[in-house]
C-alpha cells in the first residue's frame, strides 16, 4: 500500500448515506446522523440551475410557480434522475462535513440500495457518489444495513428476517452467516400509503388533498388496526371535488385504515412468499427470533400487532426504525468483511 493510501485512510473522513425515496440520512462514525433532510431538490426550469434541497425544497412542493421545477430525484429507491442526484447527493455531503477543506482527502462512503436492483442501478448509484464527492463508494443492501444497525447478529449460522418499509420500497430479507437467504423487494410502501390515503379522502370525503397532507394524516390518525387506546381523529383542509373552493373535513382513523388496507396486504403477502423460500431451519430460527420491523413505515400504528397475526410469528418494531439503516452502513466503515461483500467499483 502506497504512502498515499496510507495516508487517505487514515486521515479521510468517512460517511455513512441511506440514501432514500423519502428521506437521505447522513452518518458520520464518532458523531452519529449528522443530517437528516428530505430527498426533493427545486430546479429553475429556466436556467437548470439547483434552486433548493433538502427541507427547504420541501417547503416549496404545491406552492412552486412555473419556472420552478420540484422533484424527488429517486423513484422506488432507485435514481429516477441521475443529474439531480448527484447534484442533491453534493449538497448533503458537503452539509454534512462543514469543515472539509480542497487540500483534505474526499471521504469514503457506504450508501445503501434496495434488494434486486440490477447492475445499471447499482452502477448508477455508485457513480452519482463518486461523482458528488466521494473517493471511495461500497454499496450496500438495505435489510443488511437495516439488520447490522438493529443488531441481529448476520455473521451467525441463525436466521432473521427484516422488514424494511421506506418510502418508495419495502425490503424483506432473511439473513444468515453474512448473506441474505431470501428477499423480496416491493415497490409499495410509504409512499403508496399516502397517495391511497388521498384517493380515499377523495372518495369518502369528497376532497383533494396534497400528498404531505396524506402523510401528515397517515402519521397522525393511521393504523393498521383498530387502536387498542381508542379511535382517533383529525380536522384537515382540502378543496371540495364538486364546488373546487376550500373546506375544512374531520376525518376518523377507522375511515384512513380502511383506506390503506390494500397496500398493507399487498406487503403482508410479500412476507409470506419470502417466508416460502425460506428452509425450514431458518424458518424455526424466525419463528423463535421474531421478525424485525424497520424503516419510517414500520411506525404506523398496529402494525406490528397486524403482522403478528397475520404471519403468526412475533414481530417487533425497532427502537430505531427510523435510522437502522443508516447506522447499519456507519457500522459497516468499521467492519473490512462488511465492505468486502458490499458492491464497489474500482
Amino acid at each position: 500500500m502506497s504512502f498515499l493510501d496510507n495516508f487517505f485512510n487514515q486521515w479521510g473522513s468517512e460517511m455513512a448515506i441511506d440514501l432514500g425515496t423519502a428521506n437521505t440520512l447522513v452518518a458520520i462514525p464518532g458523531e452519529g446522523i449528522v443530517l437528516n433532510e428530505p430527498s426533493v431538490v427545486a430546479i429553475d426550469a429556466n436556467s437548470n440551475r439547483v434552486l433548493a434541497v433538502g427541507y427547504e425544497a420541501r417547503e416549496m412542493i404545491g406552492r412552486n410557480p412555473g419556472n420552478i421545477i420540484v422533484e424527488r430525484p429517486l423513484s422506488d429507491g432507485v435514481i429516477a434522475d441521475y443529474d439531480v442526484t448527484e447534484a442533491m447527493l453534493s449538497y448533503f455531503i458537503n452539509k454534512a462535513n462543514p469543515r472539509r477543506h480542497i487540500w483534505t482527502p474526499k471521504p469514503r462512503i457506504v450508501i445503501c440500495i434496495p434488494c434486486g436492483v440490477t447492475s445499471v442501478e447499482k452502477r448508477a448509484v455508485f457513480e452519482a457518489t463518486i461523482q458528488a464527492g466521494a473517493r471511495q463508494a461500497f454499496l450496500l443492501e438495505e435489510p443488511m444495513a437495516a439488520a447490522i444497525g438493529a443488531g441481529l447478529p448476520v455473521d451467525e449460522p441463525t436466521g432473521s428476517m427484516v422488514v424494511d418499509i421506506g418510502g418508495g420500497t419495502t425490503e424483506i430479507a432473511v439473513i444468515s452467516l453474512g448473506g441474505i437467504v431470501a428477499f423480496r423487494s416491493l415497490r409499495v410502501a410509504g409512499n403508496e400509503l399516502d397517495d391511497a390515503v388521498m384517493r380515499h379522502v377523495r372518495d369518502v370525503y369528497g376532497l383533494h388533498i396534497g400528498n404531505r397532507t396524506a402523510e401528515d394524516i397517515k402519521i397522525a390518525i393511521g393504523s393498521a388496526m383498530p387502536i387498542s387506546t381508542g379511535e382517533l381523529d383529525m380536522e384537515i383542509s382540502g378543496r371540495d371535488i364538486t364546488t373546487n373552493l376550500p373546506r375544512t373535513e374531520v376525518v376518523q382513523s377507522e375511515d384512513i385504515r380502511d383506506g390503506i388496507r390494500a397496500p398493507l396486504q399487498e406487503i403482508v403477502v410479500a412476507i409470506k412468499d419470502a417466508f416460502n423460500e425460506t428452509d425450514p431451519d431458518l424458518a424455526a430460527d424466525i419463528i423463535r427470533n421474531g421478525v424485525l420491523l424497520t424503516g419510517g413505515g414500520a411506525l404506523l400504528k398496529m402494525l406490528d400487532v397486524l403482522l403478528t397475526q397475520e404471519l403468526e410469528v412475533p414481530v417487533y418494531v425497532s427502537d430505531t426504525a427510523f435510522s437502522n439503516v443508516v447506522e447499519g452502513c456507519a457500522r459497516a466503515l468499521e467492519n473490512p468483511e462488511a465492505l468486502r461483500r458490499s458492491y464497489t467499483q474500482k
